[in-house]
């Protein structure tokens, strides 16, 4: 298990736990980003990750993204 900060990108992950700001999880959530859900690592740039849900594009500071392992 691993934080989605430090994942390859190009790769598939499935999320294992994540956890945070509860307004920010509810964002997520509210996206289908949740436990056991699955999401692509577009993109790692220096403060930030670029994840794919379903048709979806987001952009997530490290902060946030080092809360999720998958």
């Amino acid at each position: 298990m691993q934080a989605l900060s430090n994942a390859k990108p190009g790769e598939n992950y499935t999320i294992k736990w994540m956890f945070g700001v509860p307004a920010v999880l509810e964002f997520l959530h509210s996206h289908n980003v949740e436990e056991g859900s699955t999401i692509r690592l577009v993109q790692r740039c220096r403060n930030s990750v670029i994840i794919g849900v379903q048709d979806a594009r987001f952009v997530l500071e490290n902060e946030v993204a080092d809360r999720i392992k998958v």
